[in-house]
């Protein structure tokens, strides 16, 4: 839209000092044609990768087991100090305290436990805590003690990592230490109380339940298999079958087996 002003209205508009400015007219240049772009360069393709054939995997042949090695210690002719000693210095290789044993060392009744537990660790002494206190009534029941009469040791000296199953080394060498102990206790009866110990003892993969009831030897001394106290101690109904396998093992040295 164009302002038209006559020559009256410009007139009063300049009296009143507003200054007027009028377009020009604009010539557009006239519009210049492209630059023409450069010609792309022709793209090499590159001639395609052959796949090179991959080796085949050769298959691996599984390594045979290694065999169990034999105790690292000759215990034969170690007495009980130099026995205690070789017994700690095979757990400190472990990085685990020894749980060497306790009790009359002239012993009738030899009490033979599983692998230590945390608490039995902690004491350094087997069958310690709840489970203890409950073996101590049934070694008073058959007129024994720790102190009179009985020695308690566990099948292998030190605690399993996580409480985790015995290997065999760990077994070999643990029945190695248990048997020089045997040889200068001379216990008149071996009472085996838990699954580890019984199998470890025994070389059997029996349940427990099979081998009871029946006198089994190790290393010239009469074994009797019976329950750990503290499977006793959560199965309570089994007190009864416990009992009489102190029973028999009582049996054992009054001669009458």
């Amino acid at each position: 839209m164009s302002l038209q002003l006559d020559a009256r209205q410009r007139a009063m508009l300049e009296e009143m000092g507003v200054r007027l400015f009028w377009p020009q007219t604009i010539v557009a240049a006239p519009p210049t044609a492209p630059a023409a772009l450069p010609s792309a360069a022709p793209v090499a393709r590159a001639a395609p990768v052959q796949p090179q054939p991959q080796p085949q995997p050769q298959p691996q042949r599984a390594a045979p087991p290694a065999p169990a090695r034999a105790p690292s210690t000759d215990t034969a002719s170690l007495g009980w100090d130099e026995l205690e000693g070789a017994v700690a210095a095979w757990a400190a290789e472990r990085r685990r305290p020894a749980v060497f044993g306790a009790g009359d060392r002239r012993p009738d009744w030899l009490c033979v436990g599983d692998p230590p537990i945390e608490e039995e660790e902690r004491q350094a002494l087997p069958f310690a805590g709840e489970p203890g206190r409950l073996l101590d009534n049934m070694l008073a029941a058959v007129g024994a003690s720790r102190q009179r009469g009985a020695y308690l040791a566990n099948v292998t000296k030190s605690r399993l990592p996580q409480d985790r199953a015995q290997e065999e080394e760990e077994l070999a060498q643990g029945l190695a230490f248990l048997r020089r102990q045997v040889e200068l206790l001379q216990p008149r009866v071996l009472l085996a109380m838990g699954r580890f110990a019984v199998q470890g003892l025994l070389a059997s993969g029996e349940p427990l339940g099979k081998l009871r009831g029946r006198v089994h030897e190790w290393h010239g001394v009469p074994v009797v298999v019976t329950y750990h106290p503290a499977y006793l101690l959560r199965n309570p109904a089994d007190k009864a079958k416990a009992w009489a396998d102190l029973c028999l093992a009582q049996s054992l040295l009054r001669g009458e087996g």
